[in-house]
């Protein structure tokens, strides 16, 4: 059977492709265990400096957990230590772009929401439709959307459970990049050649940074930042930066 969830490796961007495209890529948690294994190795890839996520086919990013697998787990118990996929992508300390095509729903959207950048194809739908089934989403998404959009309108998508068309996810601030569903893939992927170009410590603090800002106090967040400014100083990529705008050429950072 072929691969489930992919790897591919093109200089400094790793690429995780989920393809199971007839099942709308669905996860499964044999899936959701090959995935979690994947970010582990990525994040500690030093040849690795930013992720790319994508699903497999034209028809959907992903459909969130096979809910026939769902059904399967034998008790609540066992559910609640179950590989929890969304987290695992949130868990990469290095940028993730997510590129988002057709369907996202459910722990896709989670997933989505766990990338740092989201490209969306305009004739993309995001929804979170957890609610209608029973349930509320174990990935994130009661805790990631009030950051990124509000309280009321993650309590509307939330709690309808309704899917959203990719101009309202770009208007929301869901999304960050709305392009031409042909473009989606390449948007992404020179999203992430640019941020594998620059310092890896540099564009690691930079994320470590702003999920401080999601999760402390100001206070408590600009000490965090000022450290991590100080941690880029003493890695030494500073000295790159600051010669290559002496001798007006692009840094090549070594690190």
């Amino acid at each position: 059977m072929e691969d489930e969830v992919i790897l591919i490796k093109d200089g400094f961007v790793a690429e995780i492709v989920l393809n199971r495209p007839t099942k709308l890529n669905a996860v499964t948690p044999a899936m959701a265990a090959r995935l979690e294994s994947l970010c582990r190795d990525i994040d500690r890839d030093d040849g690795v400096r930013a992720v790319l996520i994508r699903g497999a086919g034209p028809r959907a990013f992903c459909a969130g957990s096979d809910l026939n697998a769902l059904a399967d787990y034998p008790s609540a118990w066992t559910f609640r230590n179950r590989v929890e996929y969304a987290t695992a992508v949130r868990d990469i300390r290095k940028p993730v772009v997510a590129a988002l095509h057709g369907w996202v729903l459910g722990g896709g959207a989670e997933t989505a929401l766990s990338a740092d950048i989201r490209v969306m194809g305009r004739s993309a739908r995001f929804g979170f439709p957890e609610v209608q089934r029973g349930w509320v989403g174990g990935g994130g998404a009661s805790q990631m959307l009030p950051r990124l959009i509000g309280y009321g309108q993650a309590m509307k998508l939330l709690l309808t459970g309704d899917p959203i068309d990719a101009t309202e996810a770009h208007r929301l601030g869901l999304v960050e990049y709305l392009v031409d569903d042909d473009k989606v893939e390449d948007e992404a992927r020179a999203l992430c050649r640019k941020f594998a170009g620059f310092s890896p410590v540099a564009v690691e603090s930079v994320k470590a940074s702003v999920r401080m800002a999601m999760a402390s106090t100001l206070a408590a967040g600009l000490r965090y930042e000022n450290e991590m400014n100080t941690l880029c100083f003493a890695a030494g990529d500073h000295m790159e930066g600051i010669r290559a705008f002496q001798q007006k050429r692009d840094a090549e950072f070594k690190q």
